[in-house]
């Protein structure tokens, strides 16, 4: 190992470590390993440039505009209270409601997105009824998690998937990922009903007073409802096209980003832009430079060497390996580095005698996604709710979540790896 490569992966752990245990801003921490990877002349900015993903910032970027301009109409709040009385004010079958929704929500737009919308509305309704909000929370998180499973935009881990491979389009990702994510929702809406059902009571006089809200005053601004709407049906039905019109999927989110923009006017330009969150586009940039170091050293592909090794090149043995290595790791580490790491890995595979990527695409894609769900610290979505929580008073402490959401993990992994094994590798 030359001295390069050994000084590379010394910065990348470094920095990997301080992402893990938060000493440091995990954007700082990236930021900073990035850049030494640069000053100590491992790579020069020219290559570190050209390894940062531009299309997975600009698509994030994009869609953070959008959802940010779409929530000020109020249109969450009213989805939530309109399931809430549709469901007749009942604790359990709100849960379940807000579960779907949560998953929905992360699928159009991204996880840590949707919880950041949903936990407020949570909080609101859980009042109105006298109940405990946090199997509502926790709900909330495997939800949020499953549901950014299933789409190309859903969680980072897989805009970044779908930006590094051409061929993992945005119908790809629904193809293939789509179903096996709402069967395993389903699984595990299905279990915490169960498990949470002795908590969830209320009286029929606070389901009254539920029922009496107004789900439609919640709407602000009709006009800019309806531009938004439309704007981000157009953004869908773009990321569904964008193969066929040859246009990147950054394109068209950043494209109906700024239509948004001219149709809503000047006044949301700062708001929009402000809310933007930019600590997490530099995170990425950092990482990016990061895993540039271990790439232009070498580093990477001799790990890839040792993986092939271990499985003997074989594409069953080697995709199930990703699966639960992404999803053990993507647990008690965030699966954003993790990934960063092993689309390079994966991609050395195919050049070293593995010709079907495909199933270790998918395997990847699940295992980071639902592996997230493991702890608490598993995904961004994960700690944010959790930091919501306690400012209203409620602590998710990690064991208890442990408790609940590991062995849920495992389940879906479990789920995950039938289908990998009965879809892809028969």
């Amino acid at each position: 190992m030359s001295n390069e490569a050994a000084l590379a992966i010394g910065i990348f752990l470094i920095a990997y470590a301080f992402i893990v245990t938060e000493k440091i801003h995990r954007t700082i921490a990236a930021m900073a390993g990035g850049l030494l990877m640069v000053f100590l002349g491992i790579i020069n900015q020219e290559t570190a440039l050209h390894h940062i993903d531009f299309n997975t910032l600009g698509l994030l970027t994009g869609m953070m505009i959008i959802v940010t301009i779409t929530a000020e109409t109020g249109l969450f709040h009213f989805i939530a209270i309109w399931s809430a009385k549709k469901v007749k004010g009942s604790p359990m079958k709100i849960l379940i409601a807000l579960g779907v929704i949560t998953a929905l929500g992360s699928a159009l737009l991204d996880n840590v997105t949707t919880v950041l919308l949903m936990v407020p509305v949570t909080f609101s309704i859980t009042r109105q009824l006298k109940v405990n909000p946090v199997p509502y929370l926790v709900m909330e998180i495997i939800a949020s998690n499953i549901g950014g499973t299933s789409t190309m935009i859903g969680d980072p881990p897989n805009i970044m998937l779908g930006s590094a491979v051409k061929e993992l389009t945005f119908m790809e990702f629904i193809y293939n990922l789509f179903g096996i994510s709402f069967f395993i929702l389903a699984v595990n809406v299905a279990i915490l009903a169960l498990l949470y059902r002795k908590q969830l009571k209320t009286t029929d006089l606070l389901k009254s007073a539920l029922m009496e809200l107004d789900e439609s005053k919640e709407i602000k601004n009709k006009p800019l409802l309806w531009k938004a709407l439309s704007v981000l049906a157009l953004t869908i039905i773009g990321f569904f096209l964008h193969q066929m019109v040859h246009i990147e999927s950054a394109s068209i989110a950043l494209g109906g980003a700024f239509l948004l923009l001219i149709l809503s006017g000047e006044s949301y330009l700062e708001k929009a832009l402000h809310r933007v969150e930019w600590t997490t586009i530099f995170f990425f940039i950092g990482l990016f430079v990061l895993v540039s170091g271990l790439m232009e050293t070498g580093v990477i592909k001799k790990l890839a060497d040792y993986s092939i090794s271990l499985t003997g090149g074989d594409v069953a043995s080697t995709s199930i390996l990703i699966l639960w290595i992404s999803a053990i790791a993507s647990a008690f580490i965030d699966n954003i580095p993790f990934v960063a790491t092993m689309i390079p890995m994966i991609k050395e595979m195919g050049t070293m005698g593995i010709s079907n990527l495909e199933p270790l695409w998918w395997s990847l894609a699940l295992g980071a996604c639902l592996g997230g769900n493991g702890t608490l610290v598993g995904a961004s979505a994960n700690v944010i709710v959790a930091g919501m929580a306690a400012k209203e008073g409620y602590r998710i402490s990690f064991a208890k979540f442990l408790f609940v959401a590991f062995p849920l993990m495992i389940l879906s992994i479990l789920l995950s790896t039938a289908y990998i094994y009965l879809r892809y590798l028969i």
